[in-house]
């Protein structure tokens, strides 16, 4: 009763909006390439000193490219900057506000309970729909709360365990949409429920039966509500800190704080926060992820852009214990992602494939909660897409979802095959 009753306030908060929506008017996305340390030095200056640019990338290595979004009133600036310093930059955007209302025009604003993956849903939409999922598939779902937002909201998820004799199922723990703007990572979510509830395929079938899966469509409920009503481009939470609000829910976990790939300014996209935790909805989900010990065998988090599939570490490029094993899986992963769509993927340890980033999920999963078998997915698009990553169109949430399903099939059989489930 408890929880229904938290689900409602939960429902009700979602439908508030805080007014107009900012608007990205004549804002160009460029990318841009630092052949050289010094030429990087400069950009990560640019990222912490102005707030009319706005980086799609960590800063973080020489010859990878990194996009950011420039305000009109900076381009002469920016431009002349790049061009003193002799940075390779390419226009790949030339106004923003364009790709966000295409976005906008593919959410579901109507109340409904359906699903087709067709369409961008609503927080309240789905969090009715797993109600509606919880209740029609009594016997083998159940809605579990991961705690509260900032703005108490619920964070509200499922948990599928098929009932078929088996007293101890290993677990495995899925959230998506710890940053807010990345869209397809809870329609992703979404979809992968659905199937192991419905689907008729032998393979998914029996992951549905013998594992129980906890599973998170919105870690970060408030943000993804703020990218709806007010920014497309919001990545944080929505907790106030001086002059500017949020912080990077992926770089608040207990995991290394705040030791490398993060920033101490409030009002950047990495804020790692005020402290490790500070973020209710870190917090409430660390927590309830270790009430799970020893149960939890296999954590996954959902993210965008660039396909990627990740494992730790994220805070040095020292490699885990068990690196043959992350290897092994990630090939096996990999390989099953690409067969269906031609889809490549890349990836390896945190550190190294993408960018140092301390304090993330799966860190915290693989060093505090014993989870041996810990990877981030960077679902679609990659990073050589023209525009600014996040404008996904939903004709490709289906294709994304499949293969990023097969993907969890073949990692969980890998990670079978190794014992980790034993």
């Amino acid at each position: 009763m408890l929880l229904k009753i938290g689900i409602i306030f939960a429902l009700c908060l979602t439908a508030l909006s805080s007014g107009e929506r900012v608007r990205y008017d004549n804002y160009r996305v460029y990318k841009l390439n630092a052949s050289n340390n010094e030429e990087l030095a400069l950009l990560k200056r640019m990222e912490d000193t102005s707030d009319s640019l706005l980086f799609l990338d960590g800063i973080h290595r020489v010859n990878r490219a990194v996009k950011v979004v420039v305000a009109p009133h900076k381009l002469h600036d920016f431009l002349l900057i790049l061009d003193t310093n002799k940075i390779e930059y390419e226009l790949v955007e030339q106004n923003l506000q364009t790709a966000l209302d295409k976005d906008y025009e593919q959410i579901e604003t109507r109340a409904t309970t359906s699903r087709r993956w067709t369409s961008y849903q609503t927080l309240s939409n789905t969090y009715s729909w797993l109600v509606s999922l919880a209740n029609s598939h009594a016997a083998n779902a159940t809605l579990i709360e991961g705690g509260k937002s900032y703005e108490k909201r619920s964070i509200l998820g499922i948990k599928i365990s098929i009932q078929n004799g088996k007293k101890q199922k290993p677990g495995i723990f899925l959230e998506a949409g710890i940053h807010a703007r990345e869209w397809i990572a809870p329609a992703t979510a979404t979809y992968i429920i659905n199937e192991l509830l419905t689907s008729t395929d032998e393979q998914i079938k029996e992951l549905a039966e013998n594992y129980d899966w906890y599973i998170f469509p919105h870690a970060n409920p408030d943000g993804y509500m703020y990218t709806h009503s007010t920014d497309r481009m919001w990545r944080k939470t929505r907790q106030p800190y001086d002059t500017c609000f949020g912080a990077d829910p992926n770089r608040n976990w207990n995991a290394s704080w705040n030791s490398v790939g993060a920033s101490s300014n409030p009002c950047s996209d990495t804020f790692a926060g005020s402290a490790a935790n500070s973020e209710i909805e870190v917090l409430s989900l660390s927590n309830y992820i270790d009430s799970l010990k020893n149960k939890i065998k296999l954590y996954i988090s959902f993210h965008s852009f660039s396909q990627y599939l990740l494992y730790p570490y994220g805070n040095t490029s020292a490699l885990p214990d068990n690196v043959k094993d992350y290897e092994q899986v990630y090939n096996a992963t990999t390989k099953a992602i690409g067969n269906r769509y031609g889809t490549v993927y890349t990836g390896g340890n945190i550190y190294d494939a993408i960018y140092p980033a301390a304090g993330s999920s799966v860190d915290y999963a693989y060093v505090n909660a014993g989870i041996r078998m810990a990877f981030c997915f960077e679902l679609r698009p990659n990073g050589a897409f023209n525009g600014n990553g996040m404008e996904l169109p939903a004709e490709q949430i289906i294709p994304t979802a499949e293969e990023t399903l097969d993907g969890i099939v073949a990692m969980v059989n890998e990670v079978k095959s190794l014992g980790y489930f034993d």
